[in-house]
């Protein structure tokens, strides 16, 4: 019967989805939660260390690369990127219309994913945006936030093309390096302990979605249509290929100590450019909410608890505007959000979270929800 019991045990804590929550201020980490496994097929115990990746939380570490390179005056944010990329970036229903980093950060591009934004090696950016599908009709650059995904390869071969170097090295050196992460873009920077330490993505199902890596990286570190050889590519040509739109492998411990930067201007990024990231300039009302989730976005940022009828940007449930980015993918939902005024902030995700989990009180999901504003943790680590 003991036996049984354990066996059941065992049966319901593979079975549910894992979550691990940082809480911390300016000063420090002020609480770990960690509960469920990080692999269920070898029972490894999920802590806040092991990385994940952590979807369209990857947007704002690309923006942060971003502002290191506005400050090194190697990038401008209202320049034309075709200055950078060397082939002219048009909408073409909008030929005279320059699309600028700004806009592509903001979503405001005029850019949508109605084509495949995970552009396989050996395609190109150019390639992608020639296809009038990848362009919004009637939305002028500048004019309109839509969220898509395709905004960030185009802002990642800019960054590869202002620098000669491939974008996953590029961030290791602007960002991961520098706050002495041990974080990677597809797995290609990462150390050899996180990468044994990778979380394995499920969907609701229990199938395994992502990175069942068994301690070993891919064969592959990027989308390959045939041979996997990058000793020719050219930086500046697919800013695709390691995923800057959700494919940045990172802990929540690590994914804390970027938001504790944030909270602190002048350390990492000058307070100037850490308040442009965050200044909206889509609004609820100038573009598509998609029921209310993006009421207020910045430079790869949102900002929550919008208070404007139709918003439901609230997954804390009190009211309070925090700033940061939320991350969907593969069954898991994440997101780095900061209480600027407080000086606080958390650093969260969920595995197991079905495509179309229910919705709680806001446009989150009830999952989000119940790690977001829980009062004591089940587990500290």
């Amino acid at each position: 019967m003991a036996a049984l019991a354990f066996l059941m045990a065992a049966a319901s804590v593979t079975a549910t989805p894992a979550h691990v929550r940082v809480d911390f201020d300016t000063r420090r980490v002020s609480r770990v939660t960690a509960v469920g496994l990080a692999d269920r097929a070898t029972g490894r115990v999920l802590t806040a260390e092991d990385p994940v990746r952590i979807a369209s939380v990857s947007k704002l570490v690309v923006a942060l690369g971003v502002m290191r390179l506005v400050e090194a005056g190697r990038l401008a944010l209202d320049r034309d990127v075709s200055h950078w990329l060397g082939w002219r970036v048009r909408h073409p229903a909008f030929p005279d219309a320059p699309v600028t980093l700004r806009q592509l950060l903001s979503h405001r591009a005029g850019l949508r994913d109605d084509v495949d934004y995970a552009i396989p090696l050996g395609g190109s950016v150019q390639a992608t945006l020639a296809d009038p599908k990848a362009w919004a009709a009637g939305h002028a650059p500048g004019a309109r936030f839509h969220y898509a995904n395709l905004n960030f390869p185009v802002v990642a071969s800019v960054m590869e093309a202002a620098t000669g170097e491939r974008f996953d090295r590029l961030m290791a050196r602007l960002v991961l390096d520098p706050l002495k992460l041990d974080a990677c873009f597809n797995w290609t920077t990462c150390s050899d302990a996180a990468v044994a330490r990778a979380v394995v993505l499920y969907g609701s199902d229990g199938s395994v979605r992502r990175d069942d890596l068994h301690g070993r990286r891919p064969d592959c570190p990027v989308l390959a249509a045939a041979e996997c050889d990058l000793t020719g590519y050219v930086p500046g040509t697919n800013g695709a290929l390691f995923s800057p739109q959700g494919g940045l492998r990172v802990s929540a411990r690590d994914l804390a100590a970027i938001g504790r930067v944030l909270l602190r201007p002048g350390k990492f990024l000058k307070p100037s450019s850490v308040a442009v990231l965050f200044a909206p300039v889509g609004t609820a009302g100038s573009g598509e909410t998609e029921g209310g989730f993006y009421c207020r976005y910045g430079l790869a940022t949102q900002t929550l608890a919008t208070p404007v009828e139709g918003c439901r940007d609230d997954p804390f449930g009190d009211g309070r505007a925090r700033v940061g980015h939320a991350g969907e993918a593969y069954g898991l939902r994440s997101g780095l959000w900061l209480d600027r005024r407080r000086g606080r902030g958390v650093a969260f995700f969920v595995t197991g979270v079905a495509d179309d989990a229910p919705k709680g009180r806001s446009a989150f999901t009830v999952a989000e929800e119940s790690v977001l504003s829980h009062a004591k943790p089940a587990i500290d680590r």
